[in-house]
């Protein structure tokens, strides 16, 4: 032990301590992933989200990203080199539309490039800038802007994380739009279609018309939307047949009626046709099991294509192709061959350009005006599909789509995904369970391609014949040392670009990969697969994913298929699941809801420590709520930290000459040491499970008491110039103690744990053991801090009750307490004398714990002026 270090500042502060250490922790790369003489042993890795580099964070980032950095610093001061990365997620139609909207443009790929092009807008959001006065530019000059706004949001994103204090090894960042994700991503693609798992088909895809792109199963939200049932009249031989539907406006689209092979009221009809209102097609009357006898009549029309299950009736009852709705979402020109009547054309006519709205408004109308439209329309409220990110619910359009196997039809392959799972550690473990539903309740492979313009393009070029047809059967795929490139600017091997849509030539694929497709890759991305083979090996498969819950079916799952595609193993062993941010009514905080707070303004007030702390305070799993208005638990952090402070230059003004680990004898230096001992057991076996809040809450509750109690109690003595013994005893558990628990909150206060730290210690704390068991003597009873606590807070008590001041002097008092506790306050006593100011102390035997025959001196008198 040394002497009172003398670089103690005389009035510690949290203010200014986040830019003085991420400034010394960058110099001296304290947070570096020190690969060399690494073995996969050594190392722990991290598979960090890439948070989308599109607008600004919120605090729900500064939520989960703390909770994962305690995790980093944790393992770092227990040995391990920590491979901790951080990425951006940069591609994709968040992206797209900010750009659209800070610039003031819209992508139109037919459009030459346009050199040192200036655009019209910068700045703000844009918001107000309407879609049709967006200024048209081609691809290249889309993209380029959304590189320089990505590369913006990048930098205000990191310096948030640095003022955050995350431990992140920044020489090992990403771009999911980099040269090296576009190769990873467009390589792990090829890889797929020569394995047979990537495919292309011409098929009903979900459409999202102001985006105009493919949408997945993963992407989809329900939305309570109001809509009305309209009960129409399908003409049978023998009498008409009626149906509810919400979406009349699809009666050209109609293939046929179905309903429940066990349904009586139909089964004289099943096998026979009826013919449809306004449009007079003959359509088959069939049975499924999926039709539901009692939702409206018991019989539905199937249409090409309504809903989901319309898709599902159409593919296993072999049913025609009779689609009306273009990629715009308006009604196309074509009408289907199979309307003759000129009452019938005559309305599709009127409906062709129509939105879906409009169309609708033109068949109730003739349906009224015919006499087909019985009864009155009920408004209902039901769920519709929407894009997670759109504002119009979604169409079905019959498109020619890229897809990835992922279990939905292929048994084997979805009982692996199944057994992945099960073998995964998650954190919460409850959280399993949404991963498991996810993977049973597949409906379709996994639609990864996007008619967008900032994504990795997809890597296929098609041939074309003599006579000019493209042969999207045989496409062309370039070999794994060509990539990554451009079908839409790059010729493939064997062509000249000359030859790009001529008879004999080429068409390059303009759609993107989904960004999930990339997303999918982080441990490949970031470990450098396929391009720096030993850090792979020394970091895959990784040792934590850590995400939000929302992302399970999307992010986690995606990732956990590639790399059963791809290598068969699982990515990573834990996978920790955050929960959200909830404000003061517990609703989810989300742009689309207007009720998302931003973390800048709360680092700045309140500082880092105390924002890390309220994230630290709860459970993974657990959804936190928080009031911007009254940030409680923020406020409770920053009590803290200062006291960690303060707490310190206390401890660290005693002198110390002399106070050795093994001059500890004090009976109750010991306890604080013994009580110590069992926080530091839990609060790593906590942190051992991912449980940071109950690793915190130990280490805390432990600190006040010190504080409080015990540094009350044994402050006379440690200022002693007589009992030498008693002053060193006193003044190395102190030491001891405040090493400790500085080491114990480092990984959730960082900036003042470094700062007290750096007063009398060398190095980084951050860098310094954990704290074990063993540190710590084994022979003090933890019980007696708790009974001289309680003797504190008696004496105290005793005075308040009087109502005299804490100064007063007791000049006597008897302490009662049963045999063992009297034994144990007999080695204490000199040390409550002195806190309590009590000159005469008897100590008798009695059932319970008591403080009686209190006699109290004169108060101290107060200061003159």
């Amino acid at each position: 032990m040394t002497a009172t270090p003398a670089n103690i500042p005389d009035k510690p502060a949290l203010e200014g301590l986040e830019a003085k250490w991420e400034e010394v922790w960058e110099d001296q790369g304290t947070y570096r992933f020190k690969r060399e003489g690494a073995t996969r042993e050594d190392v722990y890795s991290i598979d960090t989200p890439p948070p989308t580099a599109s607008g600004s964070l919120h605090i729900g980032h500064v939520f989960s990203y703390t909770h994962t950095d305690v995790v980093a610093r944790y393992k770092r001061m227990q040995g391990k080199r920590v491979f901790y990365p951080m990425g951006w997620d940069d591609n994709g139609l968040p992206t797209e539309r900010r750009v659209q909207n800070y610039y003031g443009v819209r992508c139109d790929p037919s459009l030459p490039y346009v050199e040192g092009f200036e655009p019209p807008h910068r700045g703000g959001e844009g918001k107000s800038i309407k879609a049709a006065d967006q200024q048209p530019i081609s691809r290249q000059n889309f993209i380029e802007l959304c590189l320089e706004l990505t590369q913006e949001d990048e930098k205000s994103f990191e310096d948030l994380w640095r003022q955050l204090g995350l431990s992140v090894d920044w020489q090992q960042t990403y771009r999911t739009i980099d040269d090296n994700s576009r190769r990873a991503s467009q390589l792990g693609f090829i890889r797929n279609i020569a394995r047979g798992e990537a495919y292309q088909d011409m098929a009903p895809t979900l459409w999202d018309v102001t985006f105009r792109t493919a949408v997945a199963q993963a992407e989809l939200e329900d939305r309570d939307q109001p809509g009305a049932y309209h009960r129409l009249a399908f003409h049978a031989e023998d009498g008409d047949i009626h149906i509810e539907t919400t979406r009349p406006e699809l009666l050209p689209a109609c293939v046929a009626l179905v309903a429940h092979p066990d349904d009586e009221r139909y089964q004289p009809y099943f096998g026979k046709t009826v013919r449809t209102p306004l449009f007079d097609v003959e359509v088959p009357v069939l049975s499924h099991q999926l039709a539901q006898p009692d939702k409206g009549s018991g019989i539905a029309m199937i249409c090409t294509f309504g809903d989901v299950t319309d898709v599902i009736w159409w593919r296993e009852l072999k049913l025609p192709n009779r689609s009306i709705i273009g990629e715009d979402g308006r009604i196309i020109a074509e009408r289907p061959e199979v309307i003759t009547s000129e009452t019938g054309k005559a309305i599709f006519d009127e409906m062709a350009g129509k939105t879906v709205f409009s169309a609708k408004k033109i068949v109730v109308d003739a349906l009224t005006e015919s006499g087909e439209l019985e009864g009155e329309i009920k408004t209902i409220t039901h769920p519709v599909k929407f894009f997670e990110k759109g504002d119009k619910p979604l169409e079905i359009v019959s498109t020619r789509q890229w897809y990835v196997k992922n279990g939905a039809n292929d048994k084997d392959l979805r009982a692996r995904l199944l057994e992945h799972g099960k073998n995964l550690k998650f954190w919460p473990d409850f959280m399993r369970v949404r991963y498991e539903n996810w993977v049973e309740g597949l409906s379709g492979d996994w639609l990864i391609s996007r008619q967008r313009f900032f994504g990795v393009p997809i890597p296929v070029w098609y041939p074309i014949d003599a006579e000019g047809t493209v042969q999207y059967e045989t496409p062309i795929i370039p070999a794994e040392d060509q990539l990554p490139v451009d079908p839409s600017s790059d010729a493939p091997s064997g062509y000249e670009e000359s030859q790009r849509g001529q008879a004999g030539g080429f068409l390059g694929e303009v759609d993107v990969m989904d960004t999930w497709m990339t997303s999918s890759l982080t441990p490949q991305l970031v470990g450098g697969w396929e391009r720096d083979n030993e850090l792979f090996e020394l970091v895959y498969p990784f040792d934590l994913r850590p995400q939000g819950q929302d992302i399970i079916r999307t992010w986690l799952f995606s990732t956990l298929l590639r790399s059963e595609l791809e290598a068969q193993t699982l990515p990573w062993e834990n996978a920790t699941l955050s929960g959200f941010i909830v404000d003061p009514d517990r609703k989810k905080m989300s742009k689309s809801k207007g009720n998302v707070v931003t973390p800048a303004g709360l680092l700045d007030q309140h500082g880092s420590d105390a924002v890390r702390y309220w994230a630290a305070s709860s459970r993974l799993g657990t959804d936190a709520a928080f009031d911007p208005q009254r940030p409680t638990q923020i406020k409770i952090g920053r009590r803290l930290a200062i006291k960690v402070l303060n707490a310190a230059k206390l401890v660290l003004g005693f002198d110390a000459s002399g106070a050795e680990v093994a001059s500890i004898t004090n009976p109750l230096d010991l306890a604080m040491l013994a009580e110590l001992r069992q926080v530091v057991e839990t609060a790593t076996a906590a942190l051992d499970e991912y449980n940071h809040a109950r690793a915190l809450e130990v280490s805390e509750t432990f600190f006040w008491t010190f504080c409080d109690d015990y540094l009350e109690l044994v402050k006379d003595r440690a200022y002693s110039e007589e009992d030498t013994a008693g002053r060193q005893s006193a003044v190395a558990a102190m030491r001891l103690a405040t090493s400790v628990l500085l080491r114990l909150f480092a990984p959730v206060i960082p900036f003042a744990t470094e700062e007290v730290w750096s007063w009398w210690q060398d190095g980084s704390v951050h860098e310094a053991a954990w704290p074990q068991v063993a540190d710590l003597p084994e022979c003090g009873v933890p019980a007696v801090l708790a009974l001289a606590s309680q003797a504190l807070i008696s004496i105290r008590g005793a005075k308040t009750t009087e109502k005299v001041s804490q100064k007063t002097p007791i000049l006597g008092m008897t302490i009662e307490a049963p045999a063992e506790q009297l034994e144990q306050l007999r080695g204490i006593a000199e040390d409550l004398k002195a806190v309590g100011r009590v000159e005469a102390m008897n100590l008798a035997e009695g059932e319970a714990f008591a403080i009686r025959d209190v006699e109290l001196g004169e108060p101290p008198q107060k200061k003159q002026d």
